[in-house]
């Protein structure tokens, strides 16, 4: 079995339900007491989150490239960032370091593509909404991706991912928000919604949801188990 390296605490909620999931993902291929060999570097979600505020990307970079270094010296054979946004600067990472990134909107892609959908809802974080680096994973893989077109709608997804779902603060009427702004993007040709923040699926599933939604957490986690057990 490969090991993998998890770049977590971005937030450390959703890095509990990436460990889980590729725990358990490694038992139902594997049985018996298998289970992963991982390691976990926990970063400080306020140093990533006021670095992101401020725009700062090269230290963004800097902080997961130390850690990525870190996981590589520990004898990770694979990297996987715990957090949708984090993969803004995941192809200067894999230049820098020897390992393979896992990425996640390829991942998401693939799934997006075996369900036969050429456009879909992306909600994340601003960034993840708002710089390109996720629609030009999906634009290679032939798939349009559409985000809230008001900025009002983007900034409260961005309060919310901040203030309440980072924190394990789950609101009734801030799911209704969200399902809300879901039904518009439905409305304006979206087949397909990506959960693509590693906490919306905290809030939304897809018993919520009258197209198909793409948990990124599950299908990130998904692919680390298969990269773990492939045999090349």
């Amino acid at each position: 079995m490969k090991k993998l390296g998890l770049v977590g605490g971005i937030s450390w909620v959703s890095t509990i339900d990436y460990y889980r999931f590729i725990n358990e993902g490694i038992n139902e291929k594997l049985g018996g007491l298998n289970f992963a060999e991982c390691i976990i570097y926990s970063l400080n979600f306020d140093d990533f989150q006021r670095n992101n505020t401020n725009g700062d990307w090269d230290a963004t970079f800097e902080l997961l490239l130390n850690a990525c270094r870190s996981l590589e010296k520990s004898g990770a054979d694979a990297i996987v960032l715990c957090a949708n946004t984090a993969h803004a600067v995941s192809d200067q990472l894999e230049k820098e370091i020897k390992l393979p990134i896992i990425h996640v909107a390829t991942a998401t892609a693939n799934e997006i593509n075996k369900q036969g959908l050429k456009k879909v809802g992306l909600l994340g974080t601003k960034f993840t909404m708002e710089m390109d680096f996720y629609f030009k994973k999906l634009a290679e893989n032939n798939i349009e991706a559409i985000v809230p077109f008001l900025q009002e709608e983007r900034d409260f997804i961005q309060q919310t991912l901040k203030e309440e779902l980072g924190r394990g603060i789950i609101k009734e009427q801030t799911k209704r928000a969200y399902l809300s702004i879901i039904e518009k993007l439905i409305e304006n040709g979206a087949e397909g919604i990506i959960l693509g923040c590693t906490e919306i699926p905290l809030l939304i599933s897809q018993d919520d949801v009258s197209v198909p939604v793409f948990d990124t957490t599950k299908i990130h986690s998904k692919e680390a188990v298969n990269f773990a057990v492939s045999l090349n």
